[in-house]
């Protein structure tokens, strides 16, 4: 196949609002060993996309500088060392960054072929969000069959993946949402109790669905503002799982005392500063748990919005505004 020298990618004139994204057209990235080149068909539209953007989220020094996260299209070139694809198989993965460009190098080992019955479109909408809730909720915060967890931001990109992995391993979900719409959405979903945060205190609500034990998993994108009400909600040896800081990194006034009183464990993680060997164990456990679940329609990712890539700016602005229900997904070709 005969790949042109030139791409066009999404770069920034600074850091700021969406308006500081352009097109731009430079070289076509060289897949280094153990990486596949990918000709992009979609690409989903992330938070960690906007903090990046806005100065807040800087990519690691050897990834590209190239915002997004997560991709889906074609393989066109391999690195030294793969042995897991070809060249002409369809692939999604979860990009260390460069997703918003004609091409992208990934590293094979976070790429997944797209579950049966998938197009791009789909297929994009899964990386960012399906890596980050195995690894938080599956892997670190341990949810099993039989628990009980609550899940914030539920209408999110995030939060649709993760009430529908939830419900699927048989968990009890309850969540919380901003309107009627949203919530109504995420019952739809699975979830058994959907809160109005503008109207509701989900640490009362949690505590009624539960005869006053609390849940077991706290999933959180909300950070500092709900890190005391958090410890309330949670039963005795539970858990609370941050992956976002919506609400503000730093904590004013907390007591820590359920901390200790309920055995609680209190964890988090961030997706990309993960190493590549743990990235390739979350691909090996979603290949080997979710993919069957994605083909056999269990679950499946939530699309809000599908826009051209030339509307990637008024895409961030979506992203900002909250407004949406599951993902925003940029299409290619």
């Amino acid at each position: 196949m005969s790949l042109p020298a030139t791409m066009r990618h999404v770069d920034l004139s600074g850091h700021g609002g969406p308006e500081v994204m352009r097109f731009v057209e430079g070289p076509l990235p060289v897949p280094r060993p153990g990486e596949i080149l990918v000709k992009v068909e979609a690409a989903g539209v992330n938070r960690p996309d906007v903090a990046q953007r806005q100065g807040a989220y800087p990519p690691p020094k050897d990834a590209s500088p190239i915002l997004g996260l997560e991709i889906a299209g074609e393989i066109v070139g391999l690195g030294t060392g793969v042995t897991d694809f070809q060249i002409g198989d369809r692939v999604c993965a979860l990009a260390n960054g460069g997703g918003y460009a004609e091409y992208c190098a990934v590293p094979a080992s976070q790429a997944l072929p797209f579950p049966k019955g998938y197009d791009a479109v789909k297929a994009a909408a899964l990386p960012e969000t399906f890596f980050t809730v195995w690894a938080n909720l599956f892997q670190m915060a341990g949810l099993t069959e039989g628990e009980t967890v609550l899940i914030h931001g539920g209408s999110s990109g995030i939060g649709t993946t993760a009430i529908q992995l939830a419900k699927a391993f048989g968990a009890t979900v309850f969540t919380t949402a901003g309107s009627a719409e949203k919530c109504a959405a995420c019952m739809d979903l699975g979830a058994t109790r959907a809160i109005n945060y503008k109207a509701e205190d989900f640490v009362e609500i949690v505590k009624e669905e539960t005869d006053g034990k609390g849940v077991d998993v706290v999933l959180d994108m909300i950070g500092a503002a709900y890190f005391d009400r958090n410890l309330q909600a949670l039963a005795k040896d539970g858990c609370l799982s941050i992956i976002a800081f919506l609400g503000g990194s730093t904590v004013e006034k907390a007591s820590l005392a359920p901390i200790m009183v309920k055995r609680l464990t209190v964890t988090g993680s961030t997706m990309r500063p993960r190493t590549a060997e743990e990235k390739r164990a979350i691909r090996d456990d979603l290949a080997t748990e979710v993919w069957p679940r994605l083909e056999r329609g269990e679950v499946a990712p939530v699309i809000h919005q599908v826009m051209p890539f030339e509307d990637v700016v008024e895409a961030h602005r979506l992203m900002e505004s909250s407004a949406h229900i599951g993902k925003i997904v940029l299409k290619l070709v």
